[in-house]
């Protein structure tokens, strides 16, 4: 392409300590990227949001003339953009992830403001929006002992909505004590939820369980308890999340691994049917870093959205205080999701708390879409202190 001089030609260079820096697009406020971050001559450039990785940073070199105007810097225009999105607890995701110019996009939705919170003393919320033209949202609730369901025609709807208990905890033994972080999903003409569960006997002996219904309405429906969730090891493991991939179905979910020194780490397989993996489980995360082991060394509460040919997986890292945050993993939706190889990590948080807005402890997100279907949208639970537990 010729030079012409318009600002989508134009990038200002944005210094991010320890002598590197990002190239920010004038006129889309994205960086300059590594495709695939290849280090191979020849390898292709792009424009990309912001993942704050190795593929995004540059070295410079001063501008020899001392004469000439230095680039001003956008960090905190971008920054600023960013976060005034993120501060309600559902979010237009198209900010931080959307797909490079090599795909036709689909034009964003117009601008909505949400008022929050949609729901107070829920943390882990999962919004499903379905083809009935009803958005479903599911939580943890703070006694740990059912799994509730509301629905509303619009996400703000939801903050409204009656809410019904569609499943208790039993009364002994297993799925008897800490019901966390219910996921509902649609497959195949049937509703299914992924929660976990502690038994009577131990509560902390966390497996994950599904239930399943064929009502057309979820919240009216008889369900059935499928069972648990078998894996490699009959270890702590909890927040099952499933996703589709080029028509494979996988479960992504976190788990004590006997072998390692940590709490979680994150594993995927796919999946025989809703309530059955197949193959051996694949392990492609686990907290190494200093900001995913503040107070436990965790990897957990996985959640999936897609853009540009590309599988992003967010979780949340560290205890559930205000160190608890997001990090992403991320995968060519072309590339072996089964080989931890394909996946490349995030080296710092991609959402964390913010103290100007009185929001603590984002973990555990999921998405879900506008009510038109075009642009994604993050929830995430908050507090409202340092020190308090998620509740909103």
């Amino acid at each position: 392409m010729d030079l012409h001089g318009g600002s989508n030609q134009k990038w200002l260079v944005e210094d991010q300590g320890n002598d590197t820096s990002h190239l920010v697009n004038v006129a889309t406020g994205k960086v300059l990227d590594t495709a695939d971050c290849s280090t191979a001559d020849g390898a292709d450039l792009r424009q990309w949001s912001w993942l704050n990785n190795n593929c995004q940073q540059w070295h410079r070199t001063p501008r020899p003339d001392p004469h000439q105007p230095q680039p001003r810097g956008t960090i905190r225009t971008v920054r600023r953009l960013i976060g005034r999105a993120l501060t309600a607890v559902l979010a237009v995701l198209a900010l931080i992830l959307t797909a490079t110019p090599a795909h036709t996009a689909v034009p964003a939705s117009p601008a909505v403001t949400f008022t929050n919170p949609i729901a107070e003393r829920r943390a882990d919320p999962q919004i499903y929006k379905h083809t009935d033209g009803y958005c479903y949202f599911t939580a943890t609730v703070p006694e740990y002992d059912r799994v509730v369901l509301r629905r509303a025609t619009t996400l703000q709807g939801l903050a409204t909505a009656p809410e019904t208990t569609i499943w208790t905890k039993h009364a002994s033994g297993v799925m008897g004590s800490h019901i966390w972080a219910p996921e509902i999903h649609y497959i195949d003409g049937k509703w299914y939820v992924y929660f976990a569960a502690g038994s009577t006997g131990d509560v902390w002996a966390i497996r994950m369980y599904v239930l399943e219904t064929d009502a057309a309405n979820p919240l009216t429906g008889t369900w059935t308890e499928k069972g648990q969730i078998t894996t490699t090891w009959e270890s702590f493991s909890l927040d099952a999340t499933t996703f589709v991939v080029n028509g494979v179905r996988y479960l992504a979910w976190a788990q004590h691994n006997p072998s390692e020194d940590n709490n979680t780490s994150l594993f995927i397989a796919r999946m025989a049917n809703p309530w059955t993996i197949s193959g051996t489980p694949v392990e492609i995360s686990q907290p190494t870093l200093s900001w995913e082991t503040i107070g436990y060394k965790v990897n957990e509460g996985p959640a999936v959205v897609q853009h540009g040919g590309k599988v992003f997986l967010t979780y949340s890292a560290s205890a559930t205080d205000a160190n608890y945050c997001l990090g992403m993993l991320a995968a060519s939706a072309s590339s072996d999701l089964l080989d931890a190889a394909s996946w490349s990590k995030s080296q710092t948080p991609v959402f964390k708390s913010d103290a100007s807005t009185s929001q603590y402890g984002p973990g555990h997100n999921s998405f879900t879409v506008s009510e038109d279907g075009k642009s994604d949208i993050l929830v995430y639970p908050t507090a409202v202190t340092r020190t308090s537990p998620a509740t909103r």
